[in-house]
């Protein structure tokens, strides 16, 4: 299925019982208890990155767990929240790759706004239970996401950090696009793989090599 935009894309899945259900289930959860990110803010990635400005997708796995961090866009969380250490790991990755020198604080919006589309496998989840909203349905969401990038007649980047995302990552199959494959960022999975990774001039020089204005990865 073709869509010209986010919306249009949403709105097409909207339309499924699987994703109504979804949403109710995430709805009931959060009559009950803490659910990041807050409602209004579950698809922001889409608003700050449209689909005809999109050029890479970064993959996570969940939606920060903690008061205060999630707000849409993977990893990044808004200025004057202390910068969680996964994207600190990011930072030091940045450093090492383009020699950028880490912000001041952790907000992507920048990225986003270059083409960067920040998304999670799952798109919610309790206050402090990682993981917590991984089997309500957000799987389907995010593979039907890229089945129908995968057909994207542009050549995009996907950037696949950590088990979760390489799982779902497994959809793209297009050689047309490129896929740069890691250990998450986490401080737990970091060394392994992580670091030394070079995503963001592999990004630049897939890029130019389409003829693609590549990224400006300084926050």
């Amino acid at each position: 299925m073709k869509h010209n935009s986010w919306r249009e894309f949403i709105e097409f899945e909207a339309g499924k019982p699987y994703f109504r259900q979804l949403i109710r289930a995430v709805d009931m959860a959060r009559e009950k208890a803490e659910i990041y990110p807050a409602r209004e803010d579950m698809f922001s990635c889409f608003v700050v990155c449209p689909l005809d400005k999109t050029k890479v997708v970064a993959i996570g796995q969940d939606p920060y767990h903690g008061p205060g961090q999630a707000h849409g866009m993977s990893f990044s969380v808004r200025p004057g929240v202390k910068i969680p250490p996964s994207l600190r790991n990011i930072y030091k990755e940045l450093k090492s790759d383009l020699d950028i020198n880490p912000p001041k604080d952790g907000y992507l919006e920048k990225w986003a706004k270059e083409g960067v589309l920040l998304v999670n496998t799952s798109w919610s989840v309790e206050r402090g239970k990682p993981s917590s909203h991984a089997n309500l349905g957000w799987m389907e969401f995010s593979e039907n996401l890229l089945e129908f990038l995968n057909d994207f007649e542009r050549p995009l980047v996907f950037i696949l950090w950590g088990a979760h995302a390489q799982k779902v990552g497994s959809i793209i199959t297009n050689p047309k696009h490129l896929k740069i494959i890691s250990a998450h960022p986490s401080p737990f999975s970091a060394n392994r793989g992580f670091f030394g990774s070079k995503p963001f001039s592999r990004t630049n020089d897939f890029l130019g090599e389409q003829g693609q204005r590549p990224i400006n990865w300084q926050l």
